[in-house]
């Protein structure tokens, strides 16, 4: 729980027993997610949702971990702030897409999502990140999420990409030759006020060829794939959700989609008031229940509190 400014040194409500309270100092409530994998081109993996980092109690952060502990700010003080980006999909043949990019408040750091492996050329891996990206044609080994962010890739067949893991669940291996793995499930998050999920895993690609079916975005964002020559769908903006991987159809490939940029949400008590700096797109909710929250969708800068 989030505390207020005492006019003398206290126990503050919220804080472990025992901790002296300097009035000088408060507690922020944070959701820091970095942006998602692009997915991969052609027989392509879908890229993977960034890291997902909470602070809110009774809620999750990535890869089935509990809450992590508030920070504790220093009035007046000024912290990095960064908002990553999504990674670009897939284009040229035999590339897997690319990473996203981490986001950044004071000490958390939210790993960037995985990209989503290639369909040859030796990049069918999919990349290790805030989770992994799904693993391109034929590719049987599982890229990795990272501890307390984010969830596995799945793994590919000859002609179907596998799913890129989600906050919250793996991505989907590919079901059978032709058929494309689902990205794994985001996480929902109230920190707004309003339940909404983020961080999904990107669809892996099929083979339109042979009635082949791509796999589904997952849940809060994800990029569905793609079984022809199109470009697979994007992971959606500020959610921090895999990009689809691209589907291949009478000699056409298509390209990945784009992994979905990252988000930052502070929540504070309503007595402080947030000083955003040069950089930064932030805009700050009106007070409700003794708190404001304030969501930043974009930019590198600072901030500070007073």
């Amino acid at each position: 729980m989030a505390v207020r400014r005492f006019a003398t040194s206290t126990i503050s409500q919220g804080l472990p027993r025992g901790t002296k309270f300097n009035p000088g100092v408060l507690s922020v409530d944070f959701l820091v997610i970095a942006g998602g994998g692009g997915g991969g081109r052609s027989f392509g993996g879908g890229g993977a949702a960034g890291g997902y980092r909470s602070s809110i109690t009774g809620e999750l952060s990535g890869g089935g971990a509990t809450a992590e502990s508030n920070l504790l700010l220093t009035l007046g003080t000024t912290y990095s702030l960064t908002v990553g980006n999504g990674g670009a999909g897939a284009t040229s043949s035999g590339l897997r897409g690319s990473n996203g990019n981490d986001s950044i408040f004071s000490s958390i750091t939210s790993t960037a999502g995985g990209a989503g492996g290639a369909e040859n050329g030796g990049q069918t891996l999919g990349n290790n990140g805030g989770s992994g990206g799904g693993g391109g044609r034929n590719e049987t080994v599982a890229s990795s999420g990272t501890v307390g962010q984010g969830k596995n890739g799945g793994t590919a067949l000859d002609t179907g990409g596998g799913g890129g893991g989600g906050a919250s669940a793996n991505g989907s291996n590919a079901p059978s030759n032709n058929n494309g793995g689902a990205g794994g499930a985001g996480l929902a998050s109230s920190i707004t006020g309003t339940s909404v999920t983020r961080a999904g895993g990107g669809g892996g690609s099929a083979y339109s060829v042979l009635g082949g079916t791509a796999g589904a975005g997952g849940s809060g964002g994800g990029g569905a794939g793609t079984n022809n020559g199109t470009t697979a769908t994007s992971g959606t903006a500020n959610t921090g959700s895999g990009g689809g991987g691209g589907g291949y159809a009478s000699g056409v490939s298509g390209a990945g989609g784009s992994g979905g940029s990252g988000v930052i949400i502070l929540k504070y008590p309503d007595t402080f008031t947030v000083i955003i700096g040069a950089g930064l797109t932030g805009t700050t909710s009106t007070p409700s229940g003794g708190f404001k929250v304030t969501t930043f969708t974009a930019g590198t800068g600072t901030v500070s509190f007073v």
